[in-house]
């Protein structure tokens, strides 16, 4: 049977293809979103390598070298943290948690009564809460909350393997990706029609820019926030001060809920510890220095202003991934996002150059 020349084909609707193509992908993730997050992972670690391993390749070292030498770097990295910050974060941690019951005696003995003296609240109005059995039936100590956490995790023997499988399998995921990431990304650009190369280049480097802005930008924000609140509120002489830190750090993630959270945390705590007001002024002004130091050091120079990104956009990004696809959706909210919000400013470009908006 003879088959059609190129010349005398039908001429096909791109875009009903790519939106098809897009929805496919879409419902995809979604169905499978229960065993995507070793893939999730191994993406980002190859996303992240990616760039040291082409700098390798531009000092002439094999693509395999580099990435065997990008991956020692990582583990060492991975390693010394969990040697030297891993257990001091712990011991804290434990320590916290056993002053929870004296948290929670403060907070009902202490505070509550005096919010009803100032606000004149009759005590009757106020509801009666008390979590004094379970505190203390729960929260003596780290041990005994993670022993029940691994024994919940452990208690079916096949999910315990399954997880350990899906650990085991980031580092393949990575490493394949890492080595192979240009060709990837070539072979994908060869699908894309040719019609459309030159734009799509256009829009895929920025995306990158985007990406890279966000992913490797943000997270050196998040651990320079986490060192300054950490090694600040230790100046201070704050218990604590680490984890506080490295909540506060990892809650940089959303503009301001990491100045919020740990401004908060911190307060209550210290005040606890110190029984003065004026220990509040110093764990404000810890924040308040690391509030300057991110607004005018550490975004523009790590950042900028590429990713553009509303804070409301980002918490409902978040809670939206997190609805669609849970971990894994929270993990790929942002990054998706950002792309997302490049498409959105060329489309709007188009639309604003276009008679539909401009015309009578």
């Amino acid at each position: 049977m003879a088959q059609l020349e190129p010349d005398s084909q039908l001429p096909v609707q791109r875009w009903p293809l790519a939106l098809a193509l897009l929805v496919a992908l879409s419902l995809a993730f979604y169905l499978l979103q229960p065993i995507l997050l070793p893939f999730v992972l191994g993406a980002l670690i190859g996303y992240l390598g990616d760039p040291l391993v082409d700098a390798l390749e531009r000092r002439k070292l094999g693509r395999t070298a580099g990435v065997l030498v990008v991956f020692v770097l990582f583990s060492g990295l991975i390693v010394v943290g969990m040697l030297v910050a891993v257990p001091l974060v712990l011991q804290q941690l434990d320590a916290l948690i056993q002053k929870i019951p004296a948290l929670y005696q403060w907070l009902t003995q202490t505070l509550v009564p005096w919010l009803r003296d100032r606000l004149s609240v009759p005590a009757a109005q106020l509801p009666q809460i008390d979590w004094s059995g379970q505190l203390a039936e729960h929260w003596q100590s780290l041990g005994k909350v993670t022993a029940s956490t691994l024994k919940s995790l452990t208690g079916s023997g096949a999910g315990f393997l399954a997880g350990l499988f899906n650990l085991a399998l980031v580092p393949v995921v990575a490493f394949y990706l890492m080595r192979d990431w240009d060709i990837l990304m070539e072979k994908a650009l060869g699908i894309v029609p040719v019609a459309w190369h030159k734009n799509a280049i256009a829009l895929v480097r920025e995306a990158d820019e985007v990406l890279s802005a966000f992913l490797r930008g943000q997270f050196l924000v998040m651990c320079s926030l986490g060192v300054i609140y950490s090694t600040g509120l230790w100046l201070v002489g704050v218990q604590f001060a680490l984890v506080l830190g490295v909540v506060a750090g990892l809650a940089s993630i959303v503009p301001y809920l990491g100045f919020v959270v740990g401004i908060l945390a911190s307060c209550v705590l210290a005040y606890v510890q110190f029984q003065e007001w004026t220990i509040l002024f110093w764990v404000a002004l810890v924040f308040g220095v690391g509030q300057v130091l991110e607004s005018v050091l550490l975004t523009p120079v790590l950042v900028g202003d590429r990713i553009g990104l509303h804070p409301v956009a980002v918490i409902f990004a978040l809670m939206a991934g997190g609805q669609i696809a849970g971990f894994v959706g929270v993990l790929v909210a942002l990054p998706v996002s950002a792309v997302i919000m490049v498409f959105v400013r060329h489309a709007m470009a188009y639309y604003r150059a276009s008679q539909l908006y401009s015309g009578d």
